[in-house]
């Protein structure tokens, strides 16, 4: 979402709740957290919260449910990527040379 649907979307929630704050400050903080929300998904879930709230939507409720999918989602893809290192680098892994261990506990007055 870029800063102007932002702006549009402040503008419908002043509409219905004429107490909301629509200061610079506030579309720069939504901005910061709605970014990389899709418009249309806010739009929706601003319709529905108004449907269904005497009160305004905070930043989760405009994201509803899809922000939790959709961080769900970035995070099983993070760690499917690090399965996929760990399992790269497990093919490249090698026991460590003959006597290494023994010279280590020697070291450490264990032998």
């Amino acid at each position: 979402m870029d800063r102007a649907e932002i702006i549009d979307l402040l503008i419908v929630i002043k509409e219905n709740y004429p107490n909301f704050d629509v200061s610079e400050e506030n579309i720069d903080r939504h901005f910061k957290y709605l970014h990389d929300f899709p418009f249309d998904r806010a739009v929706q879930n601003v319709d529905e919260h108004i449907r269904t709230s005497k009160f305004p939507p905070n930043i989760a409720e405009i994201r509803g449910s899809l922000g939790e999918q959709m961080e769900r989602s970035r995070m099983r893809s993070a760690t499917e990527e690090y399965f996929a290192e760990r399992e790269e680098a497990r093919k490249h892994a090698c026991p460590p040379p003959p006597g290494w261990k023994e010279g280590i506990y020697a070291k450490l007055g264990r032998a």
